[in-house]
Parts: C-alpha cells; structure tokens; sequence
C-alpha cells in the first residue's frame, strides 16, 4: 500500500513544465527533498545491520575455519550458494517464513555478505608471513595470542577491503529490500521511476550512502593499520 501512496504522493506536481515533462527539476528537488529523508535512514539502518551481522558472522566462521582447514571448502560453498541467488528472489522465498518487513530484508542482506567477508578474512590471515608467526611463537606467543596480536592484526588490509566491498554491495541489494516491506531509497526509486527528478535523488543518496560508508571504512583502516602508510612512504 505504501508504494502507491507514496506514487499517487510524488505525481501531485504543479504545472511546471519541467516536472510535467518528467525532467531533472532543481526547484522540485528542493521543495521535496523531505520525502526521502525518512527513506534515507531506512536504507542507512538495513545497510548498517546487515553488514554488522553479516561481518561478525563471517569472521567467526573465517578464523574457525583458518584453524580447521576442512571447513573451507564448505563454509565457501554454502555462502556462494546464497551469494548466487538473485536478491527479490531471496526477498520473496523469506517472506512466508519471516514475513514482510525489516528481518526479512536483513537476513537476505546478510546471506550476500557473509562470502565476501569470509574470503578477505581468509586471505588475509593465509597472507601473513611464516617467518612472523615463526618469530610470534618463538616470543613464547600461544597459538590464541598469536592469532589476536599478530595474524589479524596483519590481516587487516584484506579484511577491511572484503568490508568496504561489502557495505557497497548492500547499500545497492537494499535498494530492493521495499519488497520485502522493509522501506528504504527503493521505494522512493519505484514509486515514479519514469520521474528524472525522482530516481536522480533517491538514486543519488544512495551513491552518497556508499561513498560516505565506505571512505568512512578506508579512514578507519588508515587510523588502525599506521604500518600500513609507512610501508608506503618509504
């Protein structure tokens, strides 16, 4: 019900050329830009869980399995099994289980970031050197010890970079989450998608979401890996 309202909402324009002609119309943009806030922390929130969740889920299963090697091969092929399902497909094979709304559109988010995240967090710890963890237990390090002071801590290039690719990949699946009843820039996006005005704002916050998320992710890597730049600079 909400698309339609919010369609029958978007197409009370004036007479206007510009907005009867479908146009990108600066003048309409700001006197309606108010619509979108509220989708716009929608999409914000979807975005945000989803990766949270999806990471800690994925990063747990990625050092379980960095330890019990056997469990790769597995863990990759069902994350890639949910990774390969199209996403409204995804949305409307959860609905009869979880029904419309915000936990439908998370756990569909969640299932595409889990293989991304894995991968990175795997790849990082299989690259840290031999000859570190050689000196890390040659120090008196205990497995765990070197697991937390020295392999994540080295992997975090790759992590961070399995995580930035992440939240951009879900703040574009959740422009598809309003079928599941969750909201978001989508719904604004569909409810006039023949509308310049309409689909440039919605589509353009979501743009603006990705970028601020993920330069905000590169910044924390910057903050947390210093070796990082040094190596850089020299």
């Amino acid at each position: 019900m909400s698309p339609l309202l919010a369609q029958v909402e978007i197409r009370d324009r004036s007479t206007d050329t510009c907005v009867s002609d479908n146009g990108l119309c600066p003048g309409w943009i700001a006197d309606n830009f108010d619509r979108y806030v509220d989708p716009f922390f929608q999409h914000v929130l979807l975005t945000v869980v989803a990766v949270a969740i999806g990471f800690l889920i994925a990063c747990t299963l990625a050092v379980i399995a960095y330890r019990r090697r056997w469990l790769i091969n597995p863990v990759t092929q069902v994350t890639g099994v949910l990774y390969t399902i199209p996403s409204i497909a995804a949305f409307f094979l959860l609905l009869p289980i979880t029904g419309r709304g915000f936990l439908t559109a998370t756990v569909a988010l969640v299932s595409y970031v889990l293989l991304i995240i894995f991968r990175n967090v795997l790849t990082g710890l299989d690259n840290v050197p031999d000859e570190t963890k050689d000196a890390g237990r040659g120090m008196g390090l205990t497995d765990r010890q070197l697991l937390w002071r020295v392999e994540l801590p080295l992997a975090l290039p790759e992590i961070m970079a399995g995580l930035r690719i992440a939240i951009t990949t879900t703040v574009g699946l959740a422009t598809l989450a309003f079928f599941a009843g969750a909201g978001g820039l989508g719904e604004q996006i569909f409810a006039d998608i023949t509308f310049k005005s309409n689909v440039v704002t919605a589509g353009g916050l979501a743009v603006l979401l990705a970028a601020v998320l993920d330069g905000a992710v590169l910044l924390v890597q910057r903050a947390i890996t210093p070796w990082t730049r040094a190596a850089a600079s020299r």
